[in-house]
């Protein structure tokens, strides 16, 4: 398997991933998912919003723009709104990956991060760091789920591998 493509598949796994995280999430009420529970982001709806926009911000990176932040024109308010939103968002970075090949992977992007400083990683380098980033912050939200009595899900790559990539022995 080349790089590409098991970048390509950790990116389906991170989608699996952060579907099943929204699927459990909304099981909760508003009040639940609003309720401040002193993890690095508050609530899960703002640790949901900060992977999202983290992700929308790092493919921004990749595209060649930096932002100092989330675009004042997305309502991320509801559940329902960060569903729709994140919908959108997958397309696009999956349109964008699926148009890499390994030699965009060695590639040195220069980029700024959200408070101006100036930083230049490879793109390989990068896209691991979203899945992986995207993994701690979902743990969170299942640290979180637990706290509310709710039912935690798997969200481990070994779990999403058995259930689409099965070895048969």
């Amino acid at each position: 398997m080349t790089m590409i493509d098991e970048l390509r598949e950790l990116f389906a796994y991170n989608r699996w991933a952060n579907r099943r995280i929204l699927d459990a999430a909304a099981k909760l009420g508003p009040e639940a998912l609003d309720k401040d529970l002193g993890s690095s982001f508050p609530s899960i709806r703002a640790t949901l919003v900060h992977i999202l926009g983290a992700e929308w911000l790092w493919l921004s990176r990749w595209k060649g723009t930096s932002p100092t932040g989330l675009p004042d024109s997305w309502d991320l308010s509801t559940l329902d709104a960060i569903r729709a939103r994140w919908a959108e968002f997958e397309r696009e970075q999956k349109e964008f990956i699926d148009s890499l090949g390994e030699d965009d992977l060695r590639r040195a992007v220069s980029y700024r991060n959200v408070k101006g400083e100036p930083f230049t990683n490879t793109m390989a380098q990068m896209l691991r760091h979203v899945v992986n980033h995207s993994t701690y912050h979902r743990g969170q939200v299942i640290t979180m789920l637990r706290q509310l009595g709710a039912e935690p899900v798997s969200t481990d790559l070994i779990a999403y591998y058995r259930e689409h990539a099965p070895v048969r022995a």
